[in-house]
């Protein structure tokens, strides 16, 4: 990658890989994290936080003694998509409890650092209030959103 900002290219990486899986209709694995550094020219750091952009977005899983591998079937939407569609999901109105961050990994198979990055969105956006001692709860009913 030639002379690219060090802030934000494990973003620029997590799209270039983005478009390579959705075009490529054969990939089941990604190349290693060393043949990744070597074609884009930066460190494993970088190449693991766009890996795991990728993961958040549920497009690649890590498999174990293989590497990363693209996550077929399934639900293909975001973590923040899945956990903001909860609340008509469970028809959760505004007051009512949002379920707490252990139930949401064993939900949705995510880490619990990958589901408090979301929850942490869906507060600075306004849709859930955390309130110290009790949990989180809905503050505002998501606006709906038109999937093609």
């Amino acid at each position: 990658m030639p002379e690219a900002s060090p802030r934000g290219t494990y973003l620029v990486i997590a799209e270039a890989l983005r478009n390579e899986i959705e075009e490529g209709e054969g990939i089941d694995t990604l190349p290693s994290e060393a043949d990744l550094m070597r074609s884009h020219g930066v460190g494993r750091n970088t190449i693991r936080r766009a890996l795991k952009v990728l993961e958040t977005d549920g497009l690649v899983e890590s498999a174990p003694g293989i590497g990363w591998r693209v996550a077929r079937g399934g639900d293909r939407r975001s973590l923040a998509e899945r956990m903001t569609d909860v609340i008509a999901e469970d028809s959760l109105s505004v007051g009512d409890v949002y379920p707490s961050e252990a139930k949401l990994c064993e939900r949705f198979g995510a880490s619990r650092t990958a589901v408090r990055r979301v929850l942490a969105q869906m507060e600075g956006n306004g849709l859930i209030a955390t309130v110290h001692g009790k949990g989180r709860t809905v503050r505002a009913l998501p606006t709906p959103t038109v999937r093609p």
